[in-house]
């Protein structure tokens, strides 16, 4: 809710479809887990039927999700480039930061119940079995084997977080090095462990006390019209060469194409590594 207000104030339309056999109420357990699809087809079909509904709601659209539902939105930026102007890729689920996590996922059909952290709102059902998560793993690895053989993509921002202890950060950074290779206006950013943003990272109820700057940067993706590499320019000329980032915009004929967002997010990238790459590349 806070992304989607957050982008409803900025002037968009805003639409929140709930996945197939979520959000629907009843006593869920280890005997009677909830009826979440355990196909591919099912959420890949959810997931064109709602992209096709909301073509008449603007020019352009934006698609998201998180974890799960990210894994969704890098599947439609594949399928469907040319009907998406960005997709935001928060924490996608491609595979389990924990190789033992990734054992029980693939093998075992047991009922997992979520564990919230302390102090934290627990949204939803309280737990699945675990092919109701399969899906989306399966899911992740075709897409990393896909996106090596396509021919175009939607520009795809995909932002994670350090302590995000759910996912494989280097497998989303390995989607993100496919990406760009197909479309350079591709982004990614992970948040740094001072943060301690958790892979539930949209809200401040499911403990993220950063939502906002989540949200920030997703801003700055939508609204910029520039390559990462460009990000990397004009945060290297703001911190070693001592100019303002409306200078440096204007200087590069960039003013058109940046969103005001852009420097918080440039405020948080890590210094050594921006003078690193710029120092290989120069």
């Amino acid at each position: 809710m806070p992304i989607g207000e957050a982008f409803f104030q900025a002037g968009y339309n805003v639409v929140i479809p709930l996945l197939p056999g979520h959000g629907i109420a009843g006593d869920w357990d280890g005997d009677n887990p909830p009826p979440l699809p355990e196909e591919q087809r099912v959420y890949q079909e959810f997931g064109l039927y709602w992209l096709e509904q909301v073509q008449a709601l603007g020019e352009q659209v934006v698609i998201g999700g998180l974890s799960g539902g990210s894994t969704l939105a890098a599947w439609l930026a594949l399928e469907r480039p040319h009907s998406i102007h960005r997709a935001l890729l928060f924490a996608p689920y491609l595979s389990n930061s924990n190789l033992l996590v990734d054992f029980i996922v693939k093998i075992l059909p047991i009922y997992f119940q979520w564990r919230t952290e302390e102090g934290a709102i627990s949204y939803g059902y309280d737990g699945f079995v675990m092919p109701a998560l399969r899906v989306f793993m399966d899911m992740g690895q075709d897409i990393l084997e896909r996106v090596k053989t396509s021919i175009a993509a939607a520009p795809c921002f995909i932002i994670g977080s350090d302590s995000d202890r759910a996912v494989d950060e280097n497998e989303n950074q390995e989607l993100y090095e496919s990406l760009v290779k197909l479309q350079p206006k591709c982004w990614y950013y992970s948040f740094d462990k001072v943060f301690d943003i958790p892979h539930n990272m949209m809200t401040k109820a499911e403990g993220n006390e950063y939502q906002d700057l989540v949200i920030a940067v997703a801003k700055a993706y939508v609204d910029s019209d520039i390559t990462w590499k460009e990000v990397e320019e004009i945060a290297y000329q703001m911190l070693f060469q001592g100019k303002t980032c409306n200078a440096i915009v204007q200087e590069l004929g960039l003013t058109s194409r940046v969103a005001p967002d852009l420097q918080i997010l440039i405020s948080l990238l890590d210094k050594s590594t921006i003078v690193a790459k710029h120092h290989s590349e120069s």
